[in-house]
This record gives structure tokens, sequence and C-alpha cells, in this order.
């Protein structure tokens, strides 16, 4: 099983709306071959000394059958319509693509 976690960093005035295109996109996603987990969620305010919290930052889980499964994911064709539409909301993205030890 593939693990996937991804940090989009989205502009400030752009969260709301970047939020509902990625959510109604959701039930494509899936819908894909191989899809096991998809979706977006957001940091919380605790007490936890260690936590880091970044109210821009929406964190993607995901969790995919295989890497292949995943690879495809990206080139899915709702997944280009979404990547167009969010384009200019979004600063940065970092992935982490983690397999189980």
């Amino acid at each position: 099983m593939i693990h996937v976690i991804a940090s989009i960093t989205v502009k400030d005035t752009q969260l709301e709306s970047f939020i509902e295109i990625f959510k109604a996109n959701i039930p494509n996603v899936m819908k894909e071959n191989g899809c096991i987990e998809y979706s977006a969620t957001m940091d919380i305010e605790t007490d936890v000394a260690i936590q880091q919290t970044d109210k821009n930052v929406v964190t993607v889980i995901e969790k995919w059958e295989s890497l292949s499964h995943l690879k495809a994911h990206f080139t899915a064709p709702h997944m280009l319509d979404y990547k167009s539409r969010v384009d200019d909301m979004v600063e940065t993205v970092s992935l982490k693509i983690l397999q189980d030890s």
C-alpha cells in the first residue's frame, strides 16, 4: 500500500474556494482504480506543545493500492481539470509518498 501526505499552502483569500473545489473532486478520485482513501484535513489548535499549525495549509491524506495507481491519478482528466482550477490559489505544494515498513 502507498500512503501520500500532500501539504498544500493556499493563498489566504482563496482558502474557502480551494476547499470547495477540492471537496467537489473527491467523488471522482474515489472512483479511480486503486484509490483507498482521499481526504482533505486542516490544522486545529491544541495545547500540544510540539504541534505546528498553519491556517492556510490543507493536508491531503491518501492511500493507494500501488505506486502505479498513484501515478495514474496524477494524469486523470478530473485531476488535470482540478489542477487548472486551483493553480492560481496555491502558493506551494509538498508531497510525501510513503510505504508501510
